[in-house]
């Protein structure tokens, strides 16, 4: 199964979505499972991880009655409050839904030291205490927060999201791969091939562009603990569905064809425990 592991639906609010700025007209408008469907369809890709975008239980709900009505969303990454008393009831509510695969909150937005709180740290290992998995959404500057945190919790299901967000478009690559490195030794940690192309320069990238970074991870962490995540529909702000799908499969094309798979599927439906 070709899957894509990261994605998101939204219907846009100008205050919820605040973060969409001026700069990203091309993403200030819904984007919902018939806006995605027949671009999976054109790409061969048989479905995908619904993640969240915005945080609240709300969002949460919301990308769950997606993933109920299209079986083609085949899980969610929904959003709880990590800090709250009642964590665990709210995720065994969540978790009746057979799509709920995972948890995320957006640590690039958190002040630094948000990672280090007790109850925070608490709340993941629950995630994990509770058979699901953890998104770790953070950029480069924050990946020494990131080893701290991973070194404090239990082995559990954790994914980098969008390789942490290395500025690609400066080619800021050494304290990047010095910190990826240092995670890569945590067997249980994965990374998504995600959110590249909007971390380079969004009109003028290319192969070369992300090609050391997409190989970097392919020697540490190995095709087995990486995933495709398109991204879509913030990919769109630098390229299509098809641009940012086709630089993958030219930057893992060296890959024997069972790697090949494992990056544009198996993994992620190995990582999020997905049926077919």
């Amino acid at each position: 199964m070709r899957l894509d592991a990261h994605q998101h639906f939204w219907q846009f609010d100008p205050v919820r979505d605040a973060w969409i700025n001026e700069d990203m007209v091309a993403i200030k408008r819904d984007f919902m499972p018939a806006d995605l469907k027949p671009v999976l369809v054109a790409n061969n890709v048989d479905g995908c991880i619904a993640v969240q975008a915005d945080q609240s239980e709300i969002e949460t709900a919301f990308l769950l009655n997606m993933a109920d009505e299209n079986r083609w969303i085949k899980g969610v990454v929904g959003w709880v409050d990590l800090l709250r008393n009642d964590l665990s009831d709210r995720l065994n509510h969540y978790k009746a839904n057979r799509h709920f695969k995972g948890v995320r909150h957006i640590l690039q937005a958190e002040a630094s030291g948000f990672m280090a709180q007790t109850d925070f740290i608490k709340g993941v290992a629950e995630v994990g205490r509770q058979e699901l998995s953890y998104d770790i959404l953070t950029n480069e500057k924050q990946l020494d927060e990131v080893i701290e945190l991973i070194e404090k919790l239990p082995a559990m299901r954790l994914v980098i999201d969008h390789i942490s967000k290395p500025d690609i478009k400066s080619q800021s690559f050494d304290h990047w791969a010095k910190s990826m490195k240092k995670i890569s030794a945590f067997d249980h940690v994965y990374v998504k091939l995600s959110g590249m192309v909007t971390e380079a320069d969004w009109k003028d990238w290319s192969l070369s562009d992300l090609e050391p970074y997409v190989h970097f991870c392919l020697e540490h962490f190995t095709a087995s603990r990486l995933m495709f995540g398109s991204d879509w529909p913030v990919s769109l702000l630098a390229g299509s569905y098809n641009e940012v799908i086709n630089v993958l499969s030219d930057s893992i094309a060296e890959l024997s064809p069972s790697e090949q798979q494992q990056v544009m599927g198996a993994t992620a439906t190995e990582f999020y425990q997905l049926s077919e």
